[in-house]
């Protein structure tokens, strides 16, 4: 017996399944694709009534994206299995739209490392601390994520940062880090911490070229801010 608050209860030309069919996904409304996703709601409440509910309650879908499983959960109508799912395909959702990087990709402006971590970062509800290993000719060896913080910092110890750079065999690195504010404005502590790892970087011999804050739709670069507000007393060599 079909349930009444799944999709095949649905007349059959209002079936998100039947129109993703007929007329493919550029056509449906971010509602439809969910409902499609959840498969079917709860007593009271339809599955398209929920999904339409999901996407209010969000307003955009990068706010649905970074919503955590509890967060969904509290949604009536979506239980743990359900928000697990919709967290899941989020998550596939997020990847595929990450642009992808040619496998030699060269550092000559901090632009380029800007592109390069903006969509990990952007939109980040807290701080993450990011380490960009270059090689002798500055291309990319890798990235890695070396701190989580909170929404207003994050708490970054020098061993983790020089760890990824020393086991890659790195000739040297770009520090980067997202401001959840959506400002890049480096902080005095941005600063400070910047200062720090690059004399450690002095001893340990794997040279720190730049500082990115990542902001929304913005970027900062300490070593270009540097130049323009303090030149006589340069952090970055």
């Amino acid at each position: 017996m079909t349930s009444p608050y799944s999709i095949q209860a649905l007349p059959a030309e209002e079936r998100p399944r039947e129109r993703l069919l007929k007329h493919g996904p550029e056509a449906m409304t971010n509602a439809e694709l969910i409902a499609i996703l959840l498969g079917s709601g709860m007593k009271g409440i339809p599955v398209l009534q929920l999904a339409q509910h999901i996407v209010a309650h969000f307003g955009e879908l990068h706010r649905l994206a970074e919503a955590t499983v509890p967060e969904l959960c509290k949604i009536k109508g979506l239980g743990p299995a359900k928000a697990l799912q919709l967290k899941a395909a989020m998550g596939l959702a997020l990847r595929a739209s990450r642009k992808a990087i040619p496998a030699k990709y060269r550092i000559e402006h901090p632009i380029h490392a800007y592109h390069l971590i903006r969509e990990e970062l952007e939109f980040q509800t807290r701080e993450l601390f990011v380490v960009i290993l270059l090689d002798a000719k500055n291309y990319v060896l890798s990235h890695h994520t070396v701190s989580v913080g909170s929404t207003t910092e994050t708490f970054v110890h020098a061993k983790d940062v020089f760890y990824p750079a020393i086991r890659h065999h790195a000739a040297c690195m770009i520090l980067a880090h997202n401001h959840p504010s959506g400002d890049p404005t480096p902080s005095t502590e941005d600063w400070g911490l910047t200062e720090s790892l690059v004399n450690a970087s002095r001893l340990i011999g794997i040279p720190i070229y730049d500082h990115i804050i990542v902001g929304h739709g913005m970027y900062t670069s300490l070593r270009q801010k540097e130049s323009e507000s303090n030149p006589s007393k340069p952090i970055f060599i």
